[in-house]
């Protein structure tokens, strides 16, 4: 049987929780096998991409992959599909990844969809389009599916297997190395998860009336284990940060649970949210249009209910 190639997301070594969404979602329709791009494949590595299912890590050990920006990644995915015969390849749908699958679809000649949020055993893919106003049923008609697949779209589920690691030399073009990474710095690690991650997300909007409103949304957030989401109004007025607006030009998340506070539900923000599992509205206007999505509304003040809900949160967590 052909492999589903699933292409690792990783930092220092560590895979990251979309990966292991992916390796689920790839067990539905075939045999896993991961493609690791760049140093820093381990043991530990290794053994959690084993644990959700992947047969076969395709290794491409090569520091260009993190010395030059894309470019080599594509050449060194498109080495690997050329081995690997894959019957279709899943990839994280982030900006880099969704960059990987342009450059990859030009490369070998197929076709590519993005922001799945869910693929059926025939490699349909259902999208969310239109600023999430259309359910879209999608396939690729010339060549090997490349579908990117927006995090938290499955809950990652583990399922051991034996893994074999296949090593791949990729020459990488002078071309590839046209634009290089002259330095990095580190993001500041919040204690929070991170937004496009997380699979609980609180997030408050013009309703918090300033930035000062935003502390009984951390609270709650806190409370929950959750990420901290903000509408565009919110962060725009300068009372949030900006990487933590949710939205079509903000981040697009999917979480298990999502909790707006103060929201009013403007087109560009719902396009951002309405892929998540639940959806718990706390509004004082009953006419919102957030309430549309709701699968639980509270219409009220939310300095009054939100902190009621942290507490309740609290004494259940005992």
């Amino acid at each position: 049987m052909a492999p589903i190639l699933v292409v690792v997301e990783h930092a220092d070594g560590v895979v990251k929780k979309v990966t292991l969404e992916l390796l689920t979602l790839a067990r539905s329709l075939g045999e896993p096998a991961a493609v690791w791009l760049g140093p820093g494949y381990g043991d530990a590595a290794a053994s959690q991409l084993a644990e959700y299912g992947a047969g076969t890590a395709y290794v491409v050990d090569n520091s260009d992959m993190v010395d030059f920006v894309v470019a080599p990644k594509t050449e060194a995915l498109a080495a690997v599909v050329k081995q690997a015969s894959p019957a279709a390849i899943l990839i994280a749908s982030s900006a880099e990844g969704k960059e990987i699958a342009g450059r990859l679809a030009i490369k070998i000649e197929s076709g590519v969809i993005t922001d799945a949020v869910a693929i059926a055993p025939d490699l349909t893919a259902t999208q969310s389009v239109f600023g999430g106003s259309t359910i879209v049923h999608s396939t690729v008609t010339h060549g090997i599916p490349i579908i990117t697949v927006r995090p938290n779209s499955t809950a990652p589920e583990a399922a051991a297997t034996a893994l074999s690691r296949v090593d791949v030399e990729v020459p990488v073009s002078e071309g590839a190395r046209g634009a290089k990474v002259t330095g990095r710095t580190a993001a500041t690690k919040a204690s929070r998860p991170e937004l496009s991650e997380a699979a609980i997300v609180v997030s408050g909007g013009r309703g918090v009336g300033g930035p000062e409103g935003f502390g009984v949304i951390e609270s709650l957030a806190d409370s929950l284990g959750a990420a901290v989401g903000a509408s565009r109004a919110a962060t725009d007025a300068g009372w949030y940060p900006h990487q933590y607006q949710v939205g079509q030009t903000g981040k697009t998340v999917s979480p298990q649970l999502y909790v707006a506070n103060g929201i009013s539900g403007a087109i560009q923000h719902r396009a951002g949210m309405q892929t998540s599992k639940m959806i718990v509205v706390v509004n004082k206007d009953s006419e919102a249009p957030i309430f549309e999505l709701a699968d639980f509304g509270v219409v009220g003040d939310l300095f009054a209910v939100v902190p009621q809900l942290t507490d309740e949160v609290q004494k259940r967590k005992g």
